[in-house]
């Protein structure tokens, strides 16, 4: 299988993201061009709107939730203040010494939230971690 092209690195801060997993190799997170076209064919080119918070997702994430779908994904939801209040979602997978040597962390989706959909994860999903 031929790896997708690397279109952007950002970084995670380790501790934080342990609540999904105490085995992460890795602070660098990546996106491929494949997993950009699926946002654009699912999520209206939401990537677009959200590209230059990714790192401030990352960084400082609002919640960290459970992925009931995949083992050592997280669901990252953060709040975009300086942009109307945007909700933004990012599945984050984590890069583990179980995983492919050389691979990174990567972001498998992101797209906007609305205020529904934000609120109905934080009263049925497991949260992992929460923002002081």
């Amino acid at each position: 299988m031929a790896v997708s092209e690397v279109f952007e690195n950002w970084y995670i801060d380790i501790e934080t993201f342990k609540c999904i997993t105490n085995d992460i190799t890795t602070d660098e997170v990546i996106i491929t061009e494949e997993r950009i076209q699926h946002i654009k064919e699912r999520h209206n080119n939401d990537f677009f709107e959200i590209q230059p918070y990714i790192q401030d997702v990352l960084s400082m994430p609002d919640y960290i939730l459970a992925d009931s779908k995949r083992e050592n994904t997280g669901l990252i939801l953060k709040q975009i203040t300086e942009n109307n209040g945007l909700k933004v979602q990012v599945v984050l997978r984590v890069h583990t010494s179980k995983d492919r040597k050389g691979l990174k962390n990567s972001i498998i989706s992101a797209w906007k939230i609305s205020d529904s959909r934000w609120n109905n994860y934080l009263r049925n999903k497991k949260i992992l971690y929460k923002s002081k």
